[in-house]
């Protein structure tokens, strides 16, 4: 045997000790840190929480057969309908009532009949109209009743319907055939034919009950970017509210400070040269205002988080679980997200927590902007729930979920991955202490906080809408407002109404009010409303009487009637406000939960105008009321259309009956101002633009829950503290050796558009 073949064998038997001494030491380790470790599981409710489940496709698609089978009338589908035709609007899954809830959940009751609300237009009757059945029971139909007087007492009228696409598409049919009648004048102004521009819906649609006349804006349409920032200062009225297309009309243009009679009147005058023209060249992509597109090439990445040992929450149907928390999760497809039966510790706390409604109300020297007020409820927060991005709408590893809904048509659709669940470390104590005196010890816990987040695009706007729980016991509800903003185009004293943010454009002031349901059960359905604020009293001191101090003291009140909590837009608030139980936690007090409301809200609408009562919840901050089957929401999808006679007014539901031990709903109004700045092109950003609210654990227990978490960390000066049986923080350098296995990227957003 030579030497090189000696050397050979000899480089092969260390690489095959190595190996080995690799694989074992691997194999001694791993386990105990990189495996997935099994959930304790805390959800026992062995399908309890489907009596709130949102509609299965399948469940949608019966519906759908059995009202075309059933109703005897013919139904075409939405998606096509014309106004005189009949058609189904939507379907969604109809709630039982609490009272029946609450007998299955607690009391060992039959589980309710699963049932369906599904609405209808019809068109094609003598007295058109608006109705709502209830379907029953899924998965197979046998019944359906109507209950539109129940539930608004009486019919709704057609015109409160809201715009279908299939509408929209004929008003924009409509709109280009008009715009063919002033060719030179588009050519100058915009360098166009009019096929080019995009036309963008206002709303509400005139000034009286049964008006559907609506000013609808043009923009120049670049594809690839946001054509909100770029209007070229035309804007059409057109009057829609014929149940026959062919007689709707163009009823007046308005073009940069200036209003015509029609597109006709309106090339008459570019041609007598009598009006003043603004000509705007059209952009290339990579220069319009607003573009999103990347100025620079990707850098390194930045922080990623996963869970080294898997996720620590468990989801189950339509329940998830996390330390202590269990919380039921849904979407209308109208309201966007809404939480049921919410536990901590096994407890209920809150049974129902819901997003109503979100309205953006505009100001401007144009008649598209300064009529604007959306509803968006009536547009679909829900429904517009798209899929979620990885990686940057929510961490890259969270739980996506998909929804489904029908609106607008006769088939299904689903939103995938339009819904996510992730523990989120917010790199911030939740509590700590650094002893340096008699002892000498550091103990704390990270805040990690259970996120539901959903997130809705309503035309320009994106609405992140954060449901959080945390290990204290409290829950957090938070929406960011971000995407883009309405404009209009620059002329006379626009800046009255905005500020400048490029050549023609007028970023158009606006306020953003957004309103919840909190229907909390605070140790049982019977509770009361406490209040809580400071006071000072001058009072001698004790051990020197020829002096005096001032000192604070507690002003205590209870609220017995709701004209008491209902508390007025911007007026001074009591800083502790709370749902109170009758019974005591250990010390005596009385166990409650404390509603804390973080928000800057713009005025509210003088309540002298004539559309003020359909959006009257925002005169209110917090408003308690006794809960009542019949006041399930505080809106309706019908108020945008015809907001001057509301099918629902919230300001209706105060009066003024007793709230002291019964079963009560917080109301509860949060928002904002904003004045559109250059800052906010081409988007504007969350920071800054969030607002919300707080349910806070007060003497609900009787220390701070978060005290038994497994998270804690405690050492003393008599301590290693880099040893990892001393201080969990020593294990995480192996712990974080766990490199996660990363599904994918994959995007389906825009199969549904």
């Amino acid at each position: 045997m030579n030497v090189k073949t000696v050397l050979i064998l000899l480089v092969l038997a260390l690489a095959t000790v190595f190996a080995l001494v690799c694989v074992l030491l691997t194999r001694g380790r791993a386990p105990s840190t990189c495996q997935h470790q099994p959930l304790h599981r805390e959800d026992t409710d062995d399908g309890q929480s489907l009596v709130f489940a949102d509609l299965t496709p399948e469940e949608l698609a019966q519906v759908v057969r059995y009202l075309q089978g059933n109703l005897g009338v013919p139904l075409v589908d939405a998606s096509r309908a014309r106004p005189s035709d009949n058609c189904v609007a939507s379907v969604d899954v109809q709630v039982p009532a609490k009272a029946e809830v609450l007998r299955f959940l607690d009391g060992g009751g039959a589980r309710p009949p699963r049932e369906a609300l599904a609405v209808l237009y019809f068109g094609n009757q003598p007295d058109p109209n608006v109705t709502e059945y209830v379907v029953g029971p899924l998965p197979t139909p046998a019944y359906h009743r109507d209950v539109t007087v129940q539930k608004y007492g009486g019919k709704v009228p057609y015109h409160r319907r809201p715009v279908t696409g299939k509408e929209y598409v004929d008003i924009n049919a409509l709109i280009q055939r008009e715009l063919r009648r002033a060719p030179l004048f588009l050519a100058a102004c915009c360098e166009s034919d009019g096929t080019d521009l995009a036309i963008l819906t206002t709303a509400p649609r005139g000034f009286k009950s049964g008006d559907r006349t609506t000013w609808f804006v043009l923009f120049q349409n670049v594809p690839g970017t946001g054509y909100y920032l770029s209007p070229v200062g035309l804007e059409v009225l057109v009057e829609h509210g014929d149940l026959r297309v062919s007689r709707w009309q163009l009823r007046q243009v308005f073009y940069n400070g200036q209003y015509f009679a029609s597109m006709s009147a309106l090339e008459d005058a570019f041609v007598a040269d009598l009006l003043e023209v603004v000509r705007i060249k059209k952009p290339l992509a990579e220069d319009v205002l607003g573009s999103m597109r990347p100025r620079h090439p990707p850098s390194s990445p930045g922080p990623l988080q996963y869970e080294p040992q898997g996720p620590r929450y468990s989801i189950r149907n339509n329940r998830v679980t996390f330390q202590g928390w269990s919380v039921t999760f849904g979407m209308n497809p109208n309201s966007g997200l809404r939480l049921f039966d919410i536990r901590y510790r096994g407890e209920r706390i809150v049974y129902e927590l819901s997003l109503q409604e979100a309205l953006a109300l505009y100001g401007s020297n144009c008649p598209g902007g300064m009529s604007t007020r959306y509803l968006d409820g009536s547009f679909g927060i829900g429904r517009f729930s798209y899929e979620l991005i990885r990686g940057l709408d929510c961490p890259y590893t969270a739980t996506y979920v998909d929804r489904h809904y029908l609106v607008e048509s006769e088939t299904p659709k689903t939103n995938q991955n339009s819904l996510c669940i992730f523990e989120h470390d917010s790199a911030l104590p939740l509590r700590r202490h650094f002893s340096d005196s008699q002892s000498f010890y550091y103990g704390g816990l990270r805040k990690n906080t259970l996120v539901i987040r959903a997130i809705s695009t309503l035309i320009n706007y994106d609405y992140i809408w954060d449901f959080m729980f945390h290990g204290s016991g409290a829950v957090e509800v938070r929406v960011h407002a971000t995407g883009y903003i309405s404009s209009s185009f620059l002329h006379g004293q626009g800046t009255d109404y905005g500020n400048r943010v490029g050549p023609h454009t007028l970023g158009t002031m606006h306020l953003h009010h957004i309103h919840y349901k909190v229907d909390l059960d605070v140790n049982g359905q019977l509770n009361s409303l406490e209040t809580q604020d400071m006071g000072y009293e001058l009072v001698k001191v004790p051990w020197s009487e020829q002096n005096t101090i001032e000192r604070p003291y507690l002003r205590r009140k209870r609220l017995e009637r709701e004209e008491e909590a209902a508390f007025p837009l911007n007026s001074p608030l009591p800083r502790y406000v709370s749902f109170a139980s009758p019974k005591t936690n250990k010390w005596g007090h009385l166990r409650s939960y404390r509603i804390q409301i973080t928000s800057a809200a713009g005025d509210h609408l003088p309540t002298s105008s004539p559309m003020e009562r359909s959006i009257s919840w925002g005169r209110y901050q917090l408003a308690v009321t006794r809960r009542k089957e019949e006041e399930p929401t505080s809106t309706s999808i019908y108020n945008q259309n015809d907001p001057w006679t509301p099918t629902v007014a919230f300001t209706d539901f105060i009066n003024n009956e007793t709230i002291t031990n019964e079963d009560l709903v917080a109301w509860i109004s949060v928002g904002f101002l904003h004045v559109p700045h250059a800052e906010d092109v081409p988007n504007t950003v969350t920071v800054g633009n969030n607002v919300g609210f707080f349910l806070r654990p007060y003497n609900y227990f009787d220390e701070d829950p978060s005290v038994d978490s497994p998270d804690s960390i405690y050492f003393s000066s008599e301590q290693d503290a880099g040893a990892c049986g001393a201080n969990p923080l020593a294990c995480l350098p192996l712990t974080a050796s766990c490199a996660p296995r990363l599904p994918p990227f994959r995007y389906g957003g825009f199969l549904n558009l």
